[in-house]
């Protein structure tokens, strides 16, 4: 076998390092598809991220506005239990104007149903604001947005974790180059070929791990 490659040694090395050279470039160019890609995940994902805290602060201003009314309307229903007909019958008037006043719809249904559960077991209070479909209500495009925004970068750091392998074969692609460089100008034959064969094992199992990580195409 070395007499084989002894004669056609040139020829071999050449087209070797044509192969290494187009295979590097192309792995290269995955790697930089890769990291592109990445990017534009990251600032899609940021993007939601954002939207995502702005639903939140609007969400989480309209609880707080909330609790404020139910406190009201808490302290108004004790007055409007006053002996004194017109301490109770002022204190349910100034009810009556901060529930319609201050109480959504939303906010309404979350009251009517704990009003019932509570009715039910008096023992077991529940407060409007714990309520699921109201929670749901304020929270949920928030919830919503923001588990989109976490799949978002996932996908980026799933880009850029098939972008950094694709970087490293890209180095030890560029080693084999370098060997196969040193391998053509190297005079003796057995040097040659044990250099050569050196890069083509790093070449292979390269090339074989870069064939794993998905073709990324251009958008």
């Amino acid at each position: 076998m070395l007499s084989w490659f002894s004669k056609f040694a040139e020829v071999i090395i050449v087209t070797l390092l044509g192969i290494v050279s187009v295979s590097t470039a192309y792995v290269s160019f995955q790697a930089s598809l890769y990291d592109s890609k990445m990017f534009q995940e990251y600032a899609i994902g940021q993007s939601l991220k954002t939207e995502a805290e702005s639903m939140y602060l609007e969400a989480n201003q309209q609880y707080t506005q909330d609790a404020q009314t139910l406190v009201a309307l808490d302290q108004l229903s004790v007055e409007m239990k006053s002996s004194n007909a017109e301490v109770s019958q002022l204190a349910s008037e100034k009810y009556d104007a901060v529930y319609y006043g201050g109480v959504s719809d939303v906010f309404n249904a979350a009251i009517e149903r704990t009003t019932v559960l509570n009715e039910q077991s008096p023992d077991d209070y529940i407060s409007p604001q714990d309520d699921e479909a109201y929670l749901d209500e304020l929270f949920g495009a928030y919830n919503e947005q923001s588990a989109a925004a976490t799949d978002q970068m996932k996908k980026g750091d799933e880009y850029n974790s098939h972008g950094d392998k694709l970087i490293l074969y890209t180095v030890l692609m560029a080693l084999c180059l370098f060997l196969l460089g040193i391998a053509a100008v190297v005079r003796r034959n057995e040097t040659k070929f044990a250099i050569s064969a050196i890069s083509m094992v790093i070449f292979t199992v390269t090339a074989t791990l870069s064939a794993f990580v998905p073709f990324m195409g251009i958008d």
